[in-house]
């Protein structure tokens, strides 16, 4: 079984466990806590070493984040460690922010440009997508930069892709002039 379908029903079930018990932003908090920890070397190591065992993970996760988050995100850690699946908690949470984003419709967006965008243009973007078939009523906006597109900039909403860099346009114009 592939790493993104065990990563999403691990989601699910803590996405139903919170919606049970009313706990959804709390829990929500707590996943988006987790998944900037994980940027720390040091525990996503550790969480990905065989040689530690889950005794002691558990442990450390404890000491980490038991005082701050809530006590069902603490017992889905330590389920998820029980079971062997510590080294898929990034994943865990990414599937766990997408199906928060589906229950909340939120259309997530990424926005990739030559050089950072300004807040008013990412309000005029935001706005032109939400006034399109393309999102919902709510978008969330993920950006970043890469200079290779020279100018201009890249949407990505879900599997779709809106290119209007110079870099795609001038590659285009190239095609165009090699096909004659």
């Amino acid at each position: 079984m592939s790493v993104t379908r065990i990563a999403s029903r691990y989601a699910k079930s803590l996405m139903d466990l919170a919606l049970e018990q009313g706990t959804l932003d709390r829990i929500l908090a707590d996943v988006n806590s987790l998944k900037d920890s994980m940027s720390n070397r040091d525990l996503f190591l550790m969480l990905k070493s065989p040689i530690i065992n889950a005794g002691k993970k558990k442990d450390i996760l404890k000491a980490i984040f038991g005082a701050s988050f809530d006590p069902s995100t603490m017992t889905f850690m330590d389920i998820v460690v029980g079971k062997g699946r510590e080294s898929i908690l990034p994943e865990i949470a990414d599937e766990f922010l997408e199906l928060y984003r589906q229950h909340k419709n939120i259309t997530n967006v990424k926005v990739t440009s030559a050089q950072p965008l300004s807040e008013d243009a990412l309000n005029k973007i935001k706005s032109k997508l939400t006034a399109s078939d393309l999102t919902t009523s709510e978008v969330e906006i993920e950006t970043s930069v890469d200079p290779s597109l020279i100018g201009g900039f890249v949407i990505e909403i879900g599997d779709k892709l809106y290119d209007s860099s110079v870099a795609h346009k001038l590659n285009l114009a190239r095609k165009e002039f090699t096909n004659n």
